[in-house]
């Protein structure tokens, strides 16, 4: 009873700092995270044109996240977190380790995301079992031609069967773990929308049409759907921009930071790249990361002139009428 006040009561701080400080232009953090994205690994099977990790377009080194850090890190954090999301860049199930992590998780309702290549029917079974809240399943196509499209170096086949074995073993079990899949539209997919409805119905998922982020400026125009809705981005004297307005607030440096799996601290999950570090879990604890002055000036940043910092452009905070 304490621990489910404490995280009330730091809601509510942490939801009026934010509030406050949109209002007053100024930084104000009172509170901790109520949710935070884990980077199990940055190590990917494939290799999707627009992602950081499989493009291999990051300048950061790769690796495997310590399982003694992340304890250390969710021990600090969880009297205040509600979610916990173990993915960021990279396919987490990759971790030699990746079972023991939902078990640290507590009472945080907890989340994993995942290419749909590691779902054997054993994997199903331990993901079942493992506390886990919900998995997200990328599939973007229901055809091989089609999925490899963006899916480079994919198996579709593997992906739909490893579905399959993740739906069989929480029947067999009785498991109220939640399924979702998850489609990027574009271009090259947007036709198979209703494939993708029909099958997550058989599975008993929740399908979620995304609007796709391009990251190489040149080829937005190659991945862009023709249904509107479906766009992030709009074209502005011959330049390609996101549709949003990108108000100068974002509730992600408020309530939901990015750890990397070396223990790096990002302000939000638009930062691959990990250019703006607030600050090295190894070094020290994560309350005094969350308020130091480097940590309180990029929030001034962001209430003061948010189009001016890059990680923004592609930012789906702010951005209305889009499925994001």
């Amino acid at each position: 009873m304490k621990r489910i006040l404490n995280k009330e009561i730091n809601l509510l701080k942490a939801g009026y700092s934010f509030l406050a400080s949109s209002v007053t232009r100024k930084p104000l953090v009172n509170g901790m995270p109520v949710s935070v994205s884990a980077e199990l690994t940055n190590h990917c099977n494939l290799h999707c044109p627009e992602c950081a990790s499989g493009a291999d377009l990051m300048n950061r080194e790769r690796g495997f996240m310590d399982i003694e850090l992340y304890k250390r890190v969710t021990d600090e954090l969880r009297p205040y977190l509600y979610y916990i999301n173990l993915y960021f860049q990279g396919e987490p199930m990759m971790h030699p380790r990746f079972f023991l992590f939902p078990e640290i998780a507590g009472d945080a309702y907890s989340v994993v995301s995942t290419n749909g290549h590691f779902l054997s029917t054993g994997n199903s079974e331990k993901l079942v079992a493992s506390g886990l809240k919900k998995l997200i399943v990328s599939l973007d196509g229901l055809d091989q031609k089609t999925y490899s499209k963006y899916r480079k170096d994919g198996d579709l086949s593997k992906v739909i069967s490893g579905i399959r074995n993740f739906a069989v073993a929480r029947n067999k079990y009785g498991s109220s773990m939640k399924l979702e899949i998850q489609f990027l539209v574009n271009r090259n997919n947007e036709y198979q929308i209703g494939d993708a409805k029909r099958f997550a119905k058989e599975v008993g998922a929740r399908l979620k049409l995304k609007s796709m982020q391009v990251i190489n400026n040149h080829d937005i125009e190659k991945w862009l759907p023709s249904a509107n809705r479906f766009r992030r981005y709009e074209k502005k004297n011959n330049k390609f921009i996101i549709k949003s307005k990108l108000p100068d607030r974002c509730m992600r440096l408020w309530l939901n930071p990015v750890i990397t799996w070396d223990g790096k601290v990002l302000p939000c999950c638009y930062d691959k790249d990990a250019s703006f570090i607030m600050g090295d879990l190894n070094k020290e604890s994560f309350r005094s990361i969350w308020n130091s002055k480097l940590y309180t000036e990029f929030r001034r940043q962001i209430l003061t002139g948010r189009k001016r910092i890059d990680i923004c452009r592609n930012c789906t905070s702010g951005l209305k009428r889009v499925y994001c």
